[in-house]
């Protein structure tokens, strides 16, 4: 059986709750649902393209402390509060992930924690 490890940055927000930024199981990595929260807990306002970028920011910097970059995520998970974003979260998703493409499911909720526009998780193979 894979050991698991449960990694922090502070180059990304502490959690929020009884979970971890990440956990390595063997060569995969999944991240929590990172909303837009700077490294230091304050919440990015404003619009959706603001908030996505700073998710990016964070889930880079996690993929980063696992030595994984953006070209090793092999699914992504987004979650709006309202699909009206979803060509801008998707512009700067786009971005992020330059010519790479991991499967991804985009979901419309209710309501995101600290009311975010966004929240996006991801599993990359490390």
């Amino acid at each position: 059986m894979e050991e698991i490890k449960v990694l922090h940055t502070n180059a990304a927000p502490a959690a929020i709750g009884p979970y971890s930024q990440a956990v390595r199981v063997g060569d995969l990595l999944y991240t929590s649902g990172q909303i837009p929260l700077t490294p230091d807990g304050q919440m990015v306002t404003g619009d959706a393209e603001a908030q996505a970028r700073q998710v990016f920011a964070n889930l880079n910097a996690i993929l980063q402390a696992a030595g994984a970059t953006s070209a090793r995520v092999v699914k992504a998970t987004v979650f709006v509060s309202d699909l009206a974003d979803f060509e801008t979260i998707n512009k700067v998703y786009a971005e992020f992930f330059g010519e790479h493409r991991p499967a991804r499911s985009t979901v419309q909720v209710a309501r995101l924690p600290r009311d975010a526009k966004v929240e996006i998780e991801v599993i990359a193979q490390l």
